[in-house]
């Protein structure tokens, strides 16, 4: 059973020098999710999986979830690829008032703490409290530290509560942690490639930590600070539609330095999607011992589906067979509903096109569980089951899944194929995690 002392032990490690880390999932999409507790069976790493606070929430977020949903949604994958249950952690990432910024502040902090409650009475146990955001009557100005750390504390206690609730009744409940602060966009991603991005100061980050700490204090919550793990910072690492920004880990010296005031405090950085894994291993070795990662998987599903498409185009079209079309479908259903990319993609309408299939942001990955594109690649993958896909057909688009299978190690069928290129992108995340698996 998981218990807070797997994080408590990284930040240990951390401050001894060891590089040690564990990287998170952020996504919904079910083949993610598939691949990731797939990944955790066959290599033993700990999945840990969190859900954003506009995914997930007590009105059912982007996803139609709940946390107690996801929590069953989860549970039932790890039943059916026979995943031990300690080996995933769940989480939740940016909880607190974002989903309701626009609503007058008390209102949308008491939702945010009806949200936290529910996550925690849910058994996700890896808090993000985020409580960063401007809301009705705030103002225009960036809120004052103070009250981000006061809001950020209302939350932990709200968290708290429904813990000390639940124990009443189960006394083996797992205690959650939390993780504080935030310097990365929104969530959702950039708006476009020029956003500006600076690496994090220490003085704001000691801040935060000294700021929050007294507001965790003055509420009564000693127990809870003690299971403060990680504080989110910008170590230098972004994307944005056609950019990436790559990790200098001499810009990110003074902050590594600053840590070690604050054992055993790790620091958790989002937005590490695209890294290079070498970049990502020096991350972890700096002291940001949390990756978050998510577009990135997204990101592969997709490749993986339209490198499908373009083999069921090849297989299948001179059969006079009924083709998926999932990638049409995919855009008809993007241009009927734009509002999770329009503001996100700049520029004239061949651009935004452009972007719609390709951008490292991956705005798509909020229309895959529509109805009709949902439909349209479970069609894709029983029509590709049905027939034995030709080795030169997956050696043109899928070539890193044909050594796979040349080595032994990887069916040709669709899904697995599917599945093992998204995991592309676990293995460099558990070999950046782990200081002792070679490249």
């Amino acid at each position: 059973m998981y218990t807070p002392s797997f994080f408590v032990d990284i930040g240990e490690r951390q401050h001894k020098g060891e590089a040690a880390g564990v990287f998170s999932v952020c996504s919904s999409n079910e083949y993610v999710l598939k691949a990731t507790i797939q990944h955790a069976k066959e290599c033993g790493q700990i999945a840990l999986i969190e859900a954003t606070s506009n995914q997930v929430n007590q009105d059912g977020g982007y996803t139609g979830m709940t946390p107690v949903d996801f929590r069953s949604y989860v549970g039932d994958l790890e039943s059916t690829y026979g995943c031990r249950p300690e080996q995933v952690i769940l989480g939740g990432d940016h909880l607190g008032p974002n989903p309701w910024r626009h609503e007058p502040a008390e209102a949308a902090m008491e939702k945010a703490k009806q949200m936290v409650m529910d996550y925690a009475r849910a058994g996700i146990v890896k808090l993000h409290l985020d409580a960063s955001m401007n809301l009705g009557g705030d103002g225009k100005a960036p809120i004052p530290p103070q009250l981000v750390a006061e809001r950020t504390a209302e939350l932990a206690k709200a968290a708290e509560d429904a813990f000390h609730t639940m124990k009443q009744v189960s006394p083996d409940v797992s205690a959650p942690v939390y993780v504080i602060g935030t310097e990365v966009p929104v969530p959702g991603g950039t708006q476009g490639d020029d956003d500006t991005m600076q690496i994090t100061n220490p003085v704001d980050f000691e801040q935060t930590v000294v700021l929050t700490k007294a507001a965790f204090q003055e509420r009564g919550l000693k127990s809870a600070w003690e299971r403060v793990i990680a504080v989110v910072v910008q170590p230098g690492v972004e994307f944005g539609n056609r950019s990436i920004h790559e990790y200098d880990r001499a810009k990110f010296a003074l902050m590594r330095e600053s840590l070690r005031k604050f054992y055993p405090l790790v620091f958790e950085g989002h937005s590490t999607d695209y890294q290079r894994p070498e970049k990502l291993r020096e991350l972890v070795q700096d002291g940001v011992a949390v990756l978050k990662v998510g577009p990135e998987l997204t990101f592969a599903f997709r490749e993986g589906i339209f490198a499908l498409e373009a083999m069921e185009r090849e297989l299948l079209s001179s059969k006079g067979n009924v083709l998926s079309m999932v990638s049409d479908t995919l855009e008809q259903a993007m241009t009927a509903n734009p509002a999770h990319w329009q503001s996100y993609y700049l520029g004239d309408a061949a651009s935004q096109a452009f972007d719609r299939r390709f951008s490292f942001s991956d705005r798509c990955r909020y229309y895959w569980g529509e109805p009709r594109v949902k439909k349209a690649v479970k069609q894709l993958l029983r029509s590709l089951a049905q027939h034995r896909l030709p080795l030169g057909l997956v050696s043109q688009y899928m070539p890193v899944q044909y050594r796979r299978i040349r080595d032994g190690v990887l069916r040709p069928e669709p899904e697995a194929l599917l599945l093992d290129h998204i995991s592309n992108v676990l293995r460099k995340y558990a070999w950046a995690v782990d200081s002792n698996m070679e490249g």
